[in-house]
């Protein structure tokens, strides 16, 4: 049975990207409707022509669509009325008061878990080739390297000799390169052979600044997060923090991959965290005469998907310009665009901008200011 506690946990995850804070606790939530596996979410928006509601419908119909046991969503929408209106406004400056310490990374940033449930699956390499893939069809990209202990992202971007610096703020500027900023640990740590021998609190801390103290461009469009294997502190810290983010998980062909990382899943949906989708590495290998090896064998990233009720965004097939691009800083998409592994990461990173759309610049606090302002000029006459 859909229990309405996880339909309302996971709306927590619906962020009106002005104020800053969920429809539910903006009072934006009227009603849950369940029927067996079809439920109905009741919305009331602060207008009726917000030009946020496909994107609020959207984000409501994917969070509760990936809810177990649930077969559809259907998003009813009204208006508020000007005392709803006055409430909601009041909520958004005690949201604001108390909320000492809010990240930098803007509301209006998709944010994407890249994760797996074990290493060794070349989550770090996709993480790096999604980012500049989705940069590639011209968006503003960011990447979070938060796999504290097993950093790896500088080395993929070439990018070992950087040095990070602050601004008049104190805040940690990104590093700018291939077209993307990026933050990690390598980029802080004296050498790369560096071990941090940092417990699960100091884990969570590290990302907590990677978020709060670094001066994330307030255009970014996505913000890619490697994530480190497993179920963690860190990817509590992150559902805690970043409540509009959303998973992909990694796995490749083997079975015995694929029942781990349908682990992160859970925690994920435990955490209110949608699962967007799979993504299936090392899906065998094709020799220059055509003959197709699955070494690893098959079906793992197709089964995955099915179980979790997710697409399966794309196959990446083993490619000998994966492995030479990672250890050269210069990743497959941009080094090798033709090659196979490259081809398939341009079509996944194209598949996932399609589920994750771009949020829209407009809101519908902003469309009311217009409103008002022209109700005033029609008022004085100036209009």
């Amino acid at each position: 049975m859909v229990n309405p506690a996880d339909v309302e946990g996971v709306l927590r995850g619906v962020i009106d990207p002005e104020l800053g804070s969920d429809i539910v606790e903006l009072g934006m939530l009227r009603d849950i409707t369940i029927d067996g596996g079809d439920v109905t979410v009741t919305i009331a928006l602060t207008i009726a022509a917000c030009p946020m509601r496909d994107q609020i419908e959207s984000d409501v119909i994917r969070r509760v669509g990936a809810i177990p046991d649930v077969e559809s969503v259907t998003v009813e929408v009204g208006a508020m009325t000007q005392q709803q209106r006055s409430e909601l406004m009041s909520t958004a400056r005690f949201k604001a008061r108390e909320d000492a310490e809010p990240t930098m990374v803007s509301p209006l940033t998709r944010v994407i878990a890249v994760s797996s449930g074990k290493g060794g699956v070349g989550k770090s390499s996709l993480s790096v080739n999604l980012a500049l893939a989705v940069a590639d069809l011209g968006f503003r990209v960011g990447l979070l390297d938060a796999d504290i202990w097993g950093f790896s992202v500088p080395r993929m971007l070439g990018a070992l000799d950087a040095n990070l610096e602050a601004d008049e703020d104190r805040k940690i500027v990104p590093l700018e390169t291939h077209g993307i900023q990026a933050i990690s640990t390598g980029l802080i740590v004296d050498d790369e052979g560096t071990a941090l021998m940092w417990r699960g609190l100091m884990l969570s801390k590290a990302l907590e600044q990677f978020l709060r103290d670094v001066r994330w461009d307030s255009d970014l469009d996505y913000l890619f997060i490697d994530m480190p294997p497993g179920t963690g502190d860190v990817q509590m810290a992150l559902s805690r923090l970043l409540p509009q983010a959303e998973m992909v998980v990694i796995t490749t062909p083997q079975r015995a991959a694929q029942r781990v990382a349908a682990r992160v899943a859970d925690m994920a949906r435990r955490s209110h965290m949608p699962v967007v989708g799979v993504i299936e590495n090392m899906s065998g290998f094709t020799t220059e005469d055509g003959k197709h090896y699955p070494l690893f064998g098959t079906g793992g990233g197709e089964e995955l998907a099915t179980e979790l009720a997710v697409p399966l965004i794309g196959q990446v097939p083993l490619d000998p310009f994966v492995v030479e691009g990672g250890d050269d800083g210069r990743p497959v998409v941009r080094a090798h665009p033709g090659s196979p592994a490259a081809e398939a990461l341009a079509s996944a990173a194209a598949r996932l901008v399609e589920l994750v759309p771009k949020a829209e610049d407009e809101t519908c606090t902003a469309r009311i200011a217009v409103l008002a302002q022209q109700l005033e000029e029609m008022a004085t006459g100036t209009g």
